[in-house]
């Protein structure tokens, strides 16, 4: 199993959505607030979840927040707590830190400090951004209802020349591939063949049940 180490500093609708997510699919999330009933109500939702200031570089070294591979910074509306948390994490050697922005200008202020990715709650849902954070083939969902989805993913290495028919993939992971695209953002090609062998560097489309695909790709385990 191959987990990350995910920060959410916090915890407002947004970054409660993130935190969900993340645990959903069994990653390590350290959260942190300023609201102690928040807190305690992630208290057993994530791997730890702390009160304290996200602006106080200190505090963040002492939570464990240098151990993290990404950090959400889901404070948007506030641009000084986001500032602050931006350059903290980068002066504590955080790799990849994506900040929530209310705003065009927001968003401007935050990539120029050091931001890695800038997301904004009309574009980017909290399970797109969890999603990002996780995938390895998965090039993007479209979430239905109901826990169905749309997955466009890039064909595994290991079913390169193996037939649908022979993968067991409706079976595996509660999919059922609907057609391929040459490339990403390419013409969607239904109607294809169970029998015929899938060639290298396609994207595969399907619809899926549940969450059991994404949780193989988010760990990895699509090999």
């Amino acid at each position: 199993m191959k987990k990350k180490l995910v920060g959410v500093l916090g915890l407002g609708i947004f970054g409660r959505a993130v935190a969900r997510q993340l645990s959903q699919f069994d990653q390590d999330v350290i959260a942190v607030d300023m609201k102690e009933n928040i807190v305690n109500e992630f208290g057993n939702i994530v791997t730890k979840a702390v009160l304290g200031d996200i602006t106080d570089k200190n505090f963040l070294l002492a939570v464990g927040l240098d151990h993290c591979e990404t950090v959400v910074v889901a404070t948007g509306n506030n641009l000084e707590s986001s500032v602050l948390a931006i350059l903290n994490c980068k002066k504590i050697g955080i790799p990849i830190i994506i900040a929530k922005a209310k705003n065009k200008i927001y968003e401007e202020v935050l990539y120029g400090i050091g931001a890695t990715n800038v997301i904004s709650p009309e574009r980017d849902s909290g399970k797109q951004v969890a999603s990002n954070i996780l995938k390895h083939h998965i090039e993007s969902i479209i979430y239905l209802e109901n826990h169905v989805s749309i997955i466009n993913f890039k064909i595994p290495e290991s079913w390169v020349g193996k037939k649908l028919a022979e993968l067991s993939i409706r079976q595996k992971y509660e999919l059922n591939i609907i057609g391929t695209r040459l490339h990403k953002g390419g013409h969607l090609k239904l109607n294809v063949d169970p029998n015929t062998p899938l060639p290298p560097n396609i994207i595969l489309v399907g619809i899926a049940n549940d969450h059991t695909f994404e949780k193989f790709d988010y760990l990895d385990y699509l090999k």
